[in-house]
């Protein structure tokens, strides 16, 4: 909130250089501001009593929307991809899906790799399981897990992280 949009009776004032100019009325405490040619912007509302800063509001906007576009484009987006496995998977197959995933963790993206039991095949669990930690094995030199194997209704899923870029 500034200047009139203060709600606040009374306020302790920091200046536009960082002093500290006391607690003020709302009426004082706009003039001040409006002698310098600066507005009143309430920054901690919350605080008793509320602590309001003497600013060039559209400078300080300024300011924090370059900062905040400064940690947008810092920002790392980690996309999940998926890698569908079965439990009688062949070995051809295999390293297939296992070059696709090493691929997908050495961009950067987290990998999770699934095995849908179809029919009765969900009684043999134990087979399922296996593929999953053979995955696990071929993908370690790329990879950290984030889960172990661990069943989602009819599918047995694993998380693989990529290994940070130190």
């Amino acid at each position: 909130m500034i200047n009139e949009d203060i709600r606040a009776r009374e306020l302790l004032v920091i200046g536009d250089n960082g002093e500290q100019i006391g607690l003020k009325s709302l009426d004082d405490a706009l003039t001040i501001a409006e002698t310098f040619g600066l507005d009143l912007v309430l920054v901690s509302p919350n605080a008793n009593p509320p602590v309001a800063r003497i600013l060039d509001y559209g400078k300080y906007r300024f300011e924090m929307q370059k900062k905040e576009k400064e940690q947008r484009k810092n920002q790392k987006i980690v996309s999940v991809k998926e890698v569908r496995l079965s439990p009688s998977i062949e070995d051809h197959d295999y390293q297939t899906k296992l070059r696709a995933a090493i691929k997908f963790l050495s961009n950067g993206d987290k990998v999770k790799a699934s095995i849908r039991f179809k029919g009765r095949a969900i009684t043999h669990k134990e087979l399922g399981r296996d593929v999953l930690i053979d995955f696990i094995e071929d993908t370690k030199e790329y990879s950290t897990v984030e889960s172990q194997p661990k069943m989602d209704g009819r599918s047995m899923y694993i998380m693989l992280a990529p290994l940070s870029q130190d």
